[in-house]
């Protein structure tokens, strides 16, 4: 919502805008004349109003959504207003997936300013090269988030479209993974004929995402049969991915990352495919994506106490802990530490089994409350859940409740050659933050 405030005020409308607590994106928001209002309130939404912009996150209960409605001011949601801005651009990129969304976006962006193409781009998270989370550019080029969350992505205009994964989630809106795969399929028949469907081809969901499709299709992966085909990886001692690409069989060569893990390999498959379709040379990609070192929240290094390595990670799915985990162990270091904090009580239930299975990676496991969100809580789990399943699982894991609890058993139990990572959609950040001044 940031974002597309700047967005606005660039292109020289007035803003206002309510927020429930206040936030960093907020100041730069005030410093660029938007109004800021902190708490959602009726009063907030004055006569001169002529549109109201609303998230997904916002019931028709909420005093400003009535208050508009009661003024019969024009109302529209996030996704469908991002839409329209993106019917202003030639070469609209949308990047999907349960997964790895934000970190692709992130290194589509580095690519492309760096090849000095002065793209617009909406991102889920700080990137340092762009200064925040938005970057308003005058070229044909916009690179943004598709979010499948209550179909919103559906709303979108691209002409480019990547698909990371997909996987179930978003369970207290989508019935199963059928229904979820039926919305991505519908995301890639937005596309134009002329368009590009670029698909993780190892991810066992895909294939069922493409009848219809009128872009063209371009499969990536490690498996036979994928378009674009990954091999001879490597990592180096800090864990950073390097491999070779091949495309419709002629190779692409040698590739190096900045970022860990075996995940970003498949996201940064997906940017340099999408990079040369947009006609970027092939080794203005190679280069430029090295230069990519990640976005905030993504395996971010937050610093150390005393020597102990300490890392944040937004990773609040299965399959993202493990990932997170994985590219961990590449890292020539001792113990593992996992801090999580689960977020939204119909994630944790529909997904326990899997989250029980998520962290054998890990040496140790500290588990916090339940992190609400958009939720009130049911009464039929708890994180302790959690817990009781990873010890049936064999797990080191332990329940802390509050967050100066945990850095109080952490100081007194990390070694100097351990990493430490907090992981979550929530703000146990704020643990690696507090281990940190306590070194």
């Amino acid at each position: 919502m940031s974002a597309l405030a700047e967005i606005c005020i660039n292109k020289g409308y007035n803003v206002s805008g309510s927020d429930m607590t206040d936030s960093y994106l907020l100041d730069k928001l005030r410093n660029q004349g938007a109004k800021i209002f902190i708490g959602q309130k009726k009063e907030n939404i004055s006569d001169d109003i002529n549109m109201v912009i609303y998230t997904a996150a916002i019931h028709d209960t909420n005093e400003e959504f009535v208050a508009a409605k009661e003024k019969n001011i024009l109302m529209m949601n996030r996704a469908a207003f991002l839409g329209q801005i993106m019917r202003e651009y030639s070469n609209s990129i949308a990047v999907s997936g349960t997964h790895g969304k934000t970190s692709t976006t992130s290194m589509l962006s580095t690519i492309f300013e760096t090849a000095n193409l002065d793209p617009t781009i909406l991102v889920g998270g700080n990137l340092s090269s762009i200064g925040g989370n938005v970057r308003i550019g005058n070229s044909s080029h916009f690179i943004t988030e598709a979010c499948e969350y209550v179909d919103s992505f559906l709303n979108f205009n691209p002409k480019i479209a990547i698909v990371l994964n997909i996987e179930a989630d978003h369970l207290d809106y989508f019935s199963g993974i059928d229904e979820i795969k039926a919305s991505f399929n519908k995301f890639g028949k937005l596309l134009p004929s002329d368009g590009a469907f670029i698909i993780n081809g190892d991810n066992e969901n895909t294939k069922d995402i493409l009848f219809d499709v009128q872009a063209k299709i371009i499969k990536y992966g490690r498996n036979e049969g994928n378009n674009a085909i990954i091999t001879d990886i490597d990592f180096t001692d800090t864990g950073f991915g390097i491999f070779n690409l091949s495309l419709d069989g002629k190779s692409l060569g040698r590739f190096e990352l900045s970022v860990p893990g075996l995940h970003n390999i498949y996201n940064a498959s997906s940017a340099i495919i999408a990079s040369l379709i947009s006609g970027i040379e092939l080794e203005t990609v190679r280069a430029n994506l090295k230069l990519y070192k990640g976005v905030g929240r993504r395996f971010e290094t937050k610093g150390h106490f005393n020597d102990a390595l300490v890392i944040d990670d937004y990773a609040h799915h299965p399959t993202e802990i493990k990932a997170t985990l994985a590219a961990a162990k590449k890292i020539k270091r001792d113990r593992i530490w996992c801090i999580f904090q689960p977020h939204t009580y119909s994630r944790t239930k529909s997904l326990l089994d899997d989250f029980s299975e998520a962290f054998f990676a890990a040496d140790k496991v500290i588990i916090t409350d339940i992190f609400a969100a958009r939720e009130k809580d049911p009464g039929d789990i708890h994180a302790k859940d959690l817990v009781e399943k990873l010890y049936q699982n064999n797990v080191d894991a332990i329940y802390i409740k509050e967050f100066d609890e945990i850095v109080d058993y952490l100081s007194k139990n990390v070694e100097g050659d351990d990493i430490v990572i907090t992981a979550g959609a929530t703000p146990i950040y704020k643990v690696g933050e507090m281990l940190i001044e306590k070194a």
